[in-house]
C-alpha cells in the first residue's frame, strides 16, 4: 500500500549553504494510531508544545464544563475519546503546522510503500533536479529596448485607450 508524505526542509544553520538531507522530515498523510492512543505523549515526542498546551486547555475546559452541566462520567470519557480521535486524524496537520511555525519549508510531496521508499524517491528526484539547476544556463539579459514593462497588459496598448 502506498502512503503519501509531505517533505519538509529545515531552515539553514549558521555557515550552511544548503540543508543537510539527514535533517529533512517526511510527514505521512493519514491516521496516526499513536496520536490517538497516547495523545499527550505523542505530542511531547514530536515536540508539539503549543499544540500540547492547546490540547490540555481544551480537554480540561471541556471536562470542567461537562462536570458543571452535570454530565456523566461516560459522557466525559466519550468526549475525551473523540478529542483523541480528532488528534489521530489531524496529527499530520498538527506536525506540519509546527514545522511551518519553526520556518521549515514544504519542498515536495512524495509517495512510497514506506518512509524509506519515499525518502529514496524524493532524494533521487531532488538530486537530479539539483544537477539540472547546476547545468542550466543563466537567464538571458533583457533586450535593450525592452527594459521597461508596459503599463497595461491586455487588449489595449495604452492606459485609457479604447478600441
Amino acid at each position: 500500500m502506498m502512503s503519501v508524505y509531505t517533505v519538509h526542509e529545515p531552515p539553514l544553520r549558521a555557515a550552511e549553504v544548503s540543508a543537510d538531507p539527514q535533517r529533512f522530515v517526511f510527514v505521512r498523510e493519514g491516521f496516526y494510531f499513536w496520536a490517538f492512543l497516547l495523545t499527550p505523549l505523542w505530542m511531547i515526542r514530536h515536540r508539539l508544545w503549543i499544540v500540547l498546551v492547546l490540547y490540555l486547555v481544551l480537554t480540561a475546559g471541556l471536562e470542567t464544563v461537562l462536570r458543571i452541566l452535570g454530565g456523566s462520567g461516560a459522557v466525559i470519557a466519550l468526549v475525551g475519546v473523540l478529542i483523541s480521535l480528532l488528534a489521530g486524524l489531524e496529527a499530520a496537520t498538527l506536525r506540519r503546522f509546527t514545522l511551518r511555525r519553526r520556518r521549515w519549508q514544504n519542498v515536495g510531496i512524495v509517495s512510497g510503500r514506506g518512509v524509506e521508499d519515499a525518502e529514496r524517491r524524493f532524494f533521487d528526484s531532488w538530486a537530479s533536479n539539483a544537477a539540472v539547476r547546476d547545468v542550466a544556463p543563466p537567464p538571458a539579459a533583457p533586450i535593450s529596448g525592452m527594459t521597461e514593462t508596459p503599463g497595461v497588459i491586455g487588449l489595449f496598448p495604452e492606459p485609457g485607450a479604447q478600441r
